[in-house]
């Protein structure tokens, strides 16, 4: 399944947070790419703002998965010594996404 057929709302709580990662890739996705649009493009973010934006949109307590995903997925990007955070550029998320 392509990730622009998934729908996000399968994976929120009804307050919107995120209820679960789903283990296939696309979906997981979707579900990264919704997290990280929680970040405003072009602003650095300490590792400690990010924590608790992820705290804030989801609700299985785990924040580190979501960051390492985040990270891993080239959806956010940072310094090699994790000092700053930011969200990838377009270019950069559409090519993780593929």
């Amino acid at each position: 399944m392509e990730p622009n057929q998934i729908r996000i709302d399968q994976f929120l709580s009804e307050e919107g947070k995120i209820n679960t990662m789903p283990a296939k890739r696309a979906p997981r996705a979707v579900v990264l790419g919704h997290m990280a649009s929680k970040f405003e493009p072009g602003r650095k973010y300490t590792e400690k703002e990010v924590n608790h934006i992820i705290d804030q949109w989801h609700t299985f307590n785990d924040y580190f998965l979501i960051r390492r995903e985040l990270i891993e997925s080239g959806l956010m990007k940072r310094t090699r010594n994790g000092s700053q955070y930011w969200r990838a550029d377009e270019a950069d998320a559409a090519a993780a996404v593929e």
